[in-house]
């Protein structure tokens, strides 16, 4: 699984989206499951402005097929369906620090 830090680059919203966008289709040439975004929460606990454009441009990249799906953190445990199919495709990543954390700061972006 692949790791983006958009905090620790503290980047504006739209290079943000350019990033995650070019690590999306390196992880499809690479063979990479998921990709781990941590955005933060936003300073209100309403969710940041890099959170709130990247769900949105994700469910687009969804309904284009350039991702298979998405979801945030609080979605990423052992009871959802999909965080158990991206785990039977790459087993290391039952070693991530988030699954059941209920993370709201970070967003999982199902590639293949």
């Amino acid at each position: 699984m692949k790791f983006i830090d958009l905090k620790k680059e503290n980047c504006p919203v739209d290079y943000a989206l350019a990033i995650i966008e070019m690590e999306i289709e390196s992880a499809k040439l690479d063979g990479t499951v998921a990709i781990k975004v941590l955005h933060g929460y936003g300073s209100h606990g309403r969710g940041g402005a890099i959170l709130i454009k990247l769900r949105k441009q994700l469910e687009v990249w969804k309904r284009n097929k350039f991702i298979k799906d998405y979801f945030g953190g609080d979605k990423w445990n052992l009871f959802n369906s999909v965080t158990m199919e991206i785990l039977q495709k790459d087993k290391t990543i039952y070693r991530d620090c988030d699954i059941n954390n209920a993370n709201p700061g970070i967003t999982i972006i199902y590639v293949q």
